[in-house]
């Protein structure tokens, strides 16, 4: 089996270390730069011959020059013999104008789904989960929503919104009993935020105790800062898919939880030939009220953190794992508890 090679590039480089972290790796060497007529150069200061080569590049920022850098990364790779060449995308540029359609793509491509840690956080962070109620902003979340609120044991609810033009929202209708209850809004992607700051005020007009939102990017553009400052969030929870740091301190009901164990889980079954679809296809449709269900004999080996593996939400599994490089590719090894919790990448 070829040896992995983790490289990083410049959109992201803490939640790059991050993975690499988790896998137990050090990042290769790469250094990107510009001509003075502003063409990307980059060069790869290591042999990747034979090697299985994946690139973290999330597209946030300056999000054509990233995304070029990754085009440049994977041309570099390729000519330098590498056996493989994997694309790890935090945040799939362009993907609001242009979905994964069946047929459209030549290449292996699987996405990353957030359910699992939504399940984590909710369950680490409300006390009254019990009594909440997981909401969606929008009709297309619906499914999204069902399957938290199916496998939490709770009800769901939903608000149908109309826009007159993009960005903007010209009026919400709730579907869904809220009153008296802990209301969650899940959605995967915050750009200006007038739809989930709208919604916030629906939810409390409508009798809701408490607002929260759990989101898996956090663009926060425009005056979305403002709005949610002036909303009635308990929290607003984004994934580090896109840094937050200067947005956490303009807004100090923003949180940003790692998910970096994620993507490396996905880089290590990737390259041992496991399956990626098995760590959302098995998550416990199980609310706590009492024990869990038995788990396969056959389970693979996790990346897990403080509280247990995170495809089980629930039942604490000591001691956590990490990963090492050996023979048969990259295996779970016995090691301190990683630190942090996380949402998935979409």
């Amino acid at each position: 089996m070829p040896n992995i090679v983790l490289f990083s590039g410049s959109s992201h480089h803490d939640l790059s270390q991050k993975v690499a972290d988790r896998l137990g790796l050090d990042l290769g060497k790469v250094t990107t730069k510009k001509f003075s007529n502003q063409e990307t150069c980059v060069e790869i200061g290591e042999s990747v011959r034979g090697e299985d080569v994946y690139i973290v590049q999330s597209g946030c920022g300056e999000i054509n020059d990233n995304l070029m850098e990754l085009l440049i990364m994977i041309n570099a790779c390729k000519i330098a013999s590498s056996s493989r060449v994997t694309a790890v995308i935090p945040c799939f540029p362009y993907a609001r104008q242009d979905k994964k359609d069946k047929g459209f793509f030549d290449i292996a491509v699987d996405n990353l789904y957030a359910e699992p840690a939504v399940l984590q956080w909710i369950k680490e962070n409300i006390p009254e989960w019990k009594n909440c109620i997981i909401v969606s902003p929008d009709a297309g979340g619906a499914k999204r929503v069902t399957s938290i609120a199916d496998r939490l044991n709770v009800d769901f609810a939903l608000i149908h919104k109309e826009r007159k033009k993009a960005n903007e929202v010209d009026r919400m209708v709730l579907v869904g009993d809220v009153k008296d209850r802990v209301a969650i809004l899940v959605d995967d992607m915050a750009d200006t935020c007038g739809t989930i700051c709208f919604a916030a005020d629906k939810l409390i007009e409508a009798g809701a105790l408490k607002v929260y939102a759990i989101l898996t990017h956090g663009i926060f553009s425009g005056p979305a800062i403002s709005r949610i400052n002036n909303a009635p969030f308990e929290a607003v929870v984004v994934t580090n898919t896109i840094p937050q740091e200067e947005k956490m301190k303009a807004c100090p009901k923003i949180q940003a939880s790692d998910h970096s164990m994620i993507p490396a889980e996905a880089i290590r079954r990737t390259h041992n030939g496991e399956s990626v679809s098995y760590l959302f296809s098995h998550v416990p449709l199980w609310g706590g009220g009492g024990p869990p269900p038995p788990q396969p004999t056959s389970l693979p080996a996790f990346i897990v953190f403080p509280s247990g593996t995170w495809t089980d939400p629930f039942t604490p599994t000591p001691p956590a794992t990490s990963l090492q490089k050996g023979p048969d590719g990259l295996q779970p090894s016995t090691c301190d508890p990683l630190k942090g919790h996380a949402h998935a990448v979409q």
